[in-house]
């Protein structure tokens, strides 16, 4: 089998070296590139004749997937695969498996740093110190004893709870289906009327699809209590991020903390929450530490050889 690995995954050379020796051992080919490309025809270059390819977070579209006539898997080093043609891989029958599992806890750790940092004014106070300021009026408020509300209680979300009830507060959640273990935590299943009105601190933890896609919209938003904070470590395009900029610039909404967006960083100039009041921008770190990094790839290389060995493992459903 061809294998390739088609852009970097954030570990070092050393560490996919490794696994490469295994695949050669195994009588494999391995081929693997250091740099980025989001151009289509490079991208075909890349892939041809591969039977397996291994990806991260960038698209890899229909014209990419459909010119490679020998690729039967993808390996996404992600746990999101809306940036994958999937109806193109159907088509063709080719097999996605993803990282599930690998950022669960390095994005709920950065929830909760925004989630700290809206509640205790810590940028403000950053600023105003560095202007001769003091700390007169940015003392904040605790998370213990408030109201969070997650939505969406797959395992980064539950993860997220967990570490907000370490903090003492109450967590109630919004999702499709229930889980015992959110119940034994103590988490209360609500409606998504009744998690956006009543909570302090909501935190987006949804899937992006077809359904999801524009999920939190300007009515939803209106919700929100006027001191709340908002975070999305999940997807951009689920929320309207135009009206949360307005909410957040016309008074209705406390704060907002936001790693995705509707395309990936670097934003154009006038994208509207680069203006907007009361908010902590990051440019899609949530997934990124060094620990996460070393899970994605052990899971990401685990799975082409799980599906070598005609035991596929983390299969998406397309």
């Amino acid at each position: 089998m061809k294998i390739k690995l088609l852009e970097p995954i954030g570990v070092p050379a050393e560490t996919i070296e490794e696994y490469a020796r295994k695949l050669t051992e195994m009588g494999h080919e391995f081929e693997w590139f250091d740099t980025v490309t989001t151009d289509p025809k490079e991208l075909a270059v890349r892939s041809a004749g591969s039977d397996v390819v291994m990806i991260a977070n960038h698209p890899y579209p229909e014209s990419v997937i459909l010119s490679d006539p020998d690729l039967k898997m993808i390996s996404v080093a992600f746990t999101g695969i809306d940036h994958v043609a999937a109806d193109a891989c159907r088509e063709k029958g080719i097999m996605i498996c993803n990282a599930a599992g690998y950022s669960n806890q390095t994005v709920a750790e950065l929830v909760i740093g925004m989630a700290v940092s809206g509640l205790r004014n810590i940028r403000k106070a950053d600023i105003q110190l560095r202007k001769g300021g003091t700390s007169a009026g940015i003392g904040g408020r605790e998370i213990c004893g408030r109201t969070v509300g997650i939505i969406g209680l797959g395992r980064i979300g539950l993860m997220t709870a967990k570490l907000f009830l370490a903090f003492g507060a109450k967590v109630i959640a919004y999702g499709r289906s229930r889980s015992e273990e959110a119940e034994k935590m103590g988490i209360t299943y609500c409606s998504l009327e009744e998690v956006l009105a009543e909570s302090d601190i909501v935190s987006l933890h949804l899937p992006l699809n077809g359904e999801t896609r524009g999920f939190l919209n300007a009515d939803r938003i209106a919700l929100m209590k006027r001191d709340a904070v908002f975070i999305n470590c999940a997807r951009g395009p689920i929320v309207d991020n135009q009206a949360l900029a307005d909410a957040l610039n016309e008074g209705r909404l406390g704060y907002a903390c936001i790693d995705v967006y509707d395309m990936e960083p670097p934003l154009p100039e006038d994208y509207p929450l680069l203006s907007a009041k009361n908010t902590l921008l990051t440019p899609h770190q949530a997934f990124i530490s060094e620990e996460s990094m070393l899970r994605r790839a052990e899971i990401v290389f685990e799975n082409v050889f799980a599906w070598l060995e005609g035991k596929p493992q983390n299969v998406c459903k397309i």
